[in-house]
């Protein structure tokens, strides 16, 4: 399922208004857990003693890849419940792709898991906060100054703060490695033909 026309466009410049709105620089790694504060989005993670032991059991010992979070409406607001063993990096892009559903202001639909985890029943809604997470995580603008400094994957991903998979899909998916070597051989060849 493929991206509706213009909306990584969108999703750029939303990241970049909230990086605003969080007083950051695009640059500067997002904290996504100080994003759901700032909407007013509680996250709680499965040591909630009011969840069923046998599910928090399966979630977080048998299974824990099946579930890494869900935004779940609680009255007029909603909440995220986050996997508390995944690490670090991981939690953090989940709740960025979370809090891209916040942000995108999409309706609840049907939760469902499988193999690759939890998913909602659509597709188009799931790729629009994959987009918007990692456009808040890494921005095309600072992918791109990542590349001109020549940082490997696993620089960006511990500057931002995600994961290695992370930090290559951003790198690949805005193209910066390839803007950098086309700006590179273009200025190679105007120094060779003006002889500098």
């Amino acid at each position: 399922m493929s991206l509706r026309h213009g909306f990584k466009a969108e999703a750029r410049r939303l990241a970049l208004e909230v990086r605003d709105e969080l007083g950051i620089g695009v640059f500067t790694p997002l904290d996504p857990y100080a994003l759901a504060e700032l909407y007013g989005i509680e996250v709680h993670d499965l040591r909630d003693p009011s969840l069923p032991t046998e599910a928090v059991r399966h979630f977080t010992g048998e299974r824990p890849d099946s579930f890494s979070a869900a935004l779940v409406a609680v009255g007029t607001g909603s909440v995220i419940i986050e996997n508390h063993v995944h690490d670090p990096a991981r939690r953090r892009s989940t709740i960025a792709h979370e809090m891209a559903h916040v942000l995108l202001e999409h309706e609840f639909g049907l939760l469902f898991t499988d193999d690759h985890g939890c998913r909602t029943s659509s597709a188009t809604v799931e790729h629009e906060a994959a987009e918007l997470s990692g456009e808040l995580l890494i921005p095309c603008q600072a992918a791109r100054m990542a590349a001109f400094r020549r940082w490997t994957d696993v620089s960006v991903a511990r500057y931002f703060r995600v994961s290695e998979r992370m930090a290559r899909w951003r790198m690949n998916a805005t193209g910066s490695r390839t803007v950098v070597r086309r700006c590179t051989n273009k200025w190679r060849r105007q120094v060779a033909h003006t002889g500098g």
